[in-house]
């Protein structure tokens, strides 16, 4: 038996693709690179717009929220052409996947109104503000307080590996509001406009990209938070961080499927190794639609993560020994831009390597994710 795709989905993907064809935004307007994943230059602005505002920038989501109300087999077909072209739909990727699609889950329709359409729209970037110093595997160790003052949240505490924080225009926060729940209840969601009195954030560089700033520490004094900006109903914001992470982790195949199919076809390697790729790019595949079915197990996203991550870091291990000494300086060609011809928005194959290390930690560590699969789905004691 031979497997064929529905013609229906192949005239959507066609149209899909005649879309990019016509509209991507070619090397001579994309001149400045985005310098956070919070930082969006006007070209990369105007090119979520354009797919806004044909539908393409979230094809599951009704046409008000970017979309066209797809079904779950072109939803795939919008991201495998992504993947295989190399493209990404928003440079505000915590943004678009995570902040907006927990507000359109569980946010109120004017919240959805106020704050998700402009995410969507590129008009305003968003960061996620999860782990802390101490509790960053850990959500439920969190200690950031914020405590209702008539008609506002008082918000005191830290956050740290804040992508893009120094950029964001406004962070979904994680909070403690009820310290005597036990440390899995109590918890509530706020978004943050980032210019609030009493908000301080400070970059830094990662030992990968020194000069790259990305994370951030933010530090919350006595900030005061509309309470209007609760998301989600009060103390049940574990519930908002299951839906957050699952948005996270589920967005993280995309990232994993672009990086092992560009190894595919820009590395030379040997035979045994190339096999090992295009084993481990299929059942990642698998893995991926497999999630994406409506009676999945939310669970089997840690398998995706946990298998994804340290697949992509054996894989970018076997580039950097493959380029031998040039790989301190080589550019690596894959990555999201490419499409565009842009050489300088690329890493060395040595960076690449460094930061796959942030991948087994970034979304949950490796640790986490095989006590989940431990416990969860294998059954095992704690």
């Amino acid at each position: 038996m031979r497997l064929a795709p529905d013609p229906e989905i192949e005239t959507f993907r066609a149209e899909f693709n005649a879309f990019l064809d016509a509209n991507l935004p070619g090397a001579e307007e994309a001149t400045d690179r985005p310098k956070s994943s919070s930082h969006v230059p006007e070209w990369a602005r105007r090119w979520q717009r354009k797919l806004f505002d044909a539908g393409w920038l979230l094809p599951a989501q009704p046409p008000e929220y970017g979309g066209r109300n797809a079904t779950l087999p072109q939803v795939v077909a919008h991201l495998e052409e992504l993947s295989r072209r190399r493209i990404y739909h928003s440079f505000n990727p915590q943004g678009l996947n995570i902040i907006a699609a927990s507000l359109l889950s569980f946010g109120t329709e004017e919240q959805k109104t106020r704050w998700a359409l402009p995410i969507l729209r590129a008009e305003i970037t968003a960061s996620l503000g999860m782990s802390e110093p101490g509790a960053g595997s850990d959500l439920a160790g969190l200690r950031t307080r914020a405590v209702l003052d008539g008609d506002h949240f008082v918000v005191n505490g830290q956050k740290v590996w804040t992508s893009g924080a120094h950029d964001a225009d406004v962070l979904l926060t994680f909070v403690r509001t009820d310290p005597e729940a036990p440390k899995h209840k109590g918890i509530s969601v706020l978004l943050i406009p980032t210019d609030s009195e009493g908000l301080v954030r400070r970059p830094f560089g990662s030992i990968a990209a020194p000069d790259d700033l990305d994370f951030n520490e933010v530090f919350f004094t006595d900030v005061r938070v509309p309470k209007e900006n609760l998301i989600g109903p009060l103390n049940e914001g574990w519930r908002v961080a299951n839906g957050s992470l699952g948005h996270e982790r589920t967005l993280l195949w995309l990232h994993y499927a672009e990086r092992m199919d560009g190894l595919i076809q820009d590395v030379a390697c040997d035979e045994e190794w190339y096999a090992t790729l295009l084993m481990d790019v299929q059942a990642l595949r698998l893995l991926g639609y497999r999630l994406l079915a409506p009676d999945r197990n939310p669970v089997e996203i840690s398998v995706l993560k946990l298998f994804g991550s340290e697949a992509c870091q054996a894989a970018d291990l076997h580039a950097l020994e493959a380029h031998g000494p040039e790989a301190l300086l080589h550019p690596a060609r894959t990555g999201p831009y490419t499409h565009m011809n842009l050489e300088v928005f690329t890493a060395s194959w040595f960076e690449r390597y460094a930061r796959s290390f942030g991948g087994t930690i970034a979304g949950g560590t490796s640790e986490i994710q095989r006590n989940i699969i431990a416990e969860r789905i294998l059954g095992l004691p704690r």
